[in-house]
């Protein structure tokens, strides 16, 4: 990083050197600590549904990586002068439920006066030391499950341009509030091989972060990929986020589109995504077994969009 020189230790699995969601150290020959933090500011009116999505998305990494949270703290930047400490306490009470729904112990936390509200988790998970997924364990042949729709980027945009229907706000918060527990337990049964969230740098994005320097490519089906239909309305209607715009600039070099795919499916596999699914790496023999099991949980929105192909390495093909 710049130059600095980073503290190591032996024991440290996943560091500062990988492109990974969270760190993990190793405490025994049967435990492993997750580390992760993330917070941001409001992307959804309402404080209290501010405070789900903002733990949601915070507990997302350690499930991402295999592994169950345990601990949380809060992580607070507010401004004192120019909101009710009410709005605060609303934000802190959202996170507490989606801990508590998580089985996760609030243990402390920092807070400061900011400018600008923000709130977000350090959270600290176990797993086990061999079983720990990472992005950079593709194996060609293996089929990509992706676990929630795409275009809550767009949607956002939408309400902060006061165009969203009641509805669709209803509809777009709920999905970033839900938790990844539930695909996170189903995958582990079977043989996953890597896995990620999709959060800030879209689909694309974090899928250029698995092949860079894998040796392999991602073949993707555009058509099979879950797309949230009022997405594609906004982005339609112009509201594509900077974001999406600032990940295409950086990764398209990466991705080759078919003639075929729409100009505006592919933005929006750019469009960055708060909160979002994960996206899983499996043995071809299990993925239809997981996306059943997934299916009969109520994670509706799961598809299989795409597999790894052994050529061209370090390439996304979508068609």
């Amino acid at each position: 990083m710049c130059g600095l020189e980073i503290p190591a230790d032996d024991r440290v699995i996943v560091g500062m050197g990988s492109l990974d969601d969270a760190g993990v150290y190793q405490i025994s020959d049967e435990l492993a600590i997750i580390q992760s933090v993330d917070f941001f500011t409001p992307i959804v009116d309402d404080p209290y549904w501010f405070g789900q999505i903002a733990a949601a998305n915070a507990l997302s990494d350690i499930y991402a990586m295999g592994g169950i949270p345990k601990t949380a703290m809060n992580l607070v930047g507010f401004p004192l002068k120019l909101m009710d400490i009410s709005i605060l306490r609303q934000i802190i009470q959202g996170g507490l439920d989606k801990m508590k729904e998580a089985d996760v112990v609030l243990i402390g936390g920092h807070s400061v006066e900011d400018s600008e509200l923000k709130y977000g988790l350090s959270v600290t998970g176990f797993v086990h030391p061999d079983r720990i997924l990472t992005k950079r364990n593709l194996s060609a042949g293996n089929y990509l499950v992706l676990t929630k729709p795409l275009g809550t980027g767009v949607i956002n945009t939408a309400i902060k341009g006061g165009v969203a229907s009641r509805e669709v706000i209803e509809k777009v918060t709920q999905l970033m509030a839900a938790l990844n527990r539930d695909a996170a337990e189903l995958m582990v049964r079977y043989q996953v091989n890597a896995c990620t969230d999709i959060t800030g740098f879209g689909l694309l994005g974090h899928l250029a972060e698995m092949v860079v320097d894998s040796g392999l490519g991602i073949s993707l089906n555009a058509e099979s990929i879950p797309i949230l239909p009022e997405a594609a309305d906004y982005a339609a209607m112009g509201m594509l986020p900077g974001g999406a715009n600032k990940n295409k600039t950086f990764r398209e070099s990466m991705v080759e589109f078919s003639s075929s795919v729409n100009p505006l499916i592919q933005d929006l596999l750019f469009d960055p995504q708060t909160s979002g699914g994960l996206l899983i790496c499996i043995d071809r023999e299990d993925t239809n077994k997981l996306v059943d099991e997934l299916h009969q949980k109520g994670i509706d929105g799961s598809a299989v969009i795409g597999e790894v192909i052994s050529a061209p390495p370090g390439k996304i093909l979508v068609n």
